[in-house]
């Protein structure tokens, strides 16, 4: 039988329109702030300033700036997500649909160094605390992948493979962000995990 993987967030009461636009105005706050000035700009002062919302509404859609840049990493891969299905991979394997989405994942975040290195101290830094964002962004790099899998139904040995292949780009943007790995290294690093996806399914089989 295969795995099911959950593909929904958590429930939580739904925002009204008022509160989605404000939470949407701090989202934009937050990734131009780190875009110009890393970490260190994200301050939750000016977060609230930027974004017109009280310095107290923005700790209670945020409780720090750990979830504040989790919360911005999240929606920076959905976005990603919505222009990836624009122009799916053109791979004629799995292995090779993957590699590709995760190198164009991976040059977006690069032309944003300054927003990618925030985003990922945070995710690095984040406790127990940040589990529910943090999941969230796990959950839709686990969608991405499998969109790119052209993949519906996945078996325990598929899902096992696609975490192993998100610990390998988290790890690759960290190197590729302390300067430890070019993106040479990172590209065939990304090629290297992704084989794991046809040894599951080596008729490289879709849906």
């Amino acid at each position: 039988m295969p795995a099911e993987v959950s593909t929904q967030r958590p429930v939580s009461p739904p925002l009204t329109e008022r509160q989605e636009a404000r939470r949407r105005r701090i989202l934009h706050a937050s990734a131009q702030l780190a875009s110009r000035g890393g970490f260190d700009a994200v301050q939750m002062r000016e977060v609230a300033e930027s974004s017109q919302v009280a310095l107290g509404t923005l700790y209670r859609y945020f409780p720090s700036k750990i979830h504040l840049l989790v919360a911005t990493m999240q929606d920076q891969l959905e976005h990603m997500h919505g222009t990836l299905r624009k122009k799916p991979p053109a791979g004629e394997t799995a292995a090779e649909r993957v590699a590709e989405t995760l190198m164009r994942a991976f040059r977006a975040l690069q032309r944003e160094p300054h927003l990618a290195d925030a985003m990922v101290r945070a995710l690095t830094f984040a406790d127990r605390s940040v589990s529910p964002e943090v999941d969230q962004v796990s959950r839709q790099t686990t969608l991405i992948i499998l969109d790119a899998m052209e993949l519906e139904n996945p078996t325990p040995e598929q899902l096992s493979a696609v975490r192993v292949i998100e610990h390998t780009w988290h790890s690759a943007l960290i190197t590729w962000l302390s300067g430890r790995a070019s993106i040479a290294q990172v590209k065939i690093d990304i090629e290297t995990v992704c084989r794991l996806i046809d040894l599951t399914d080596p008729e490289g089989n879709r849906g």
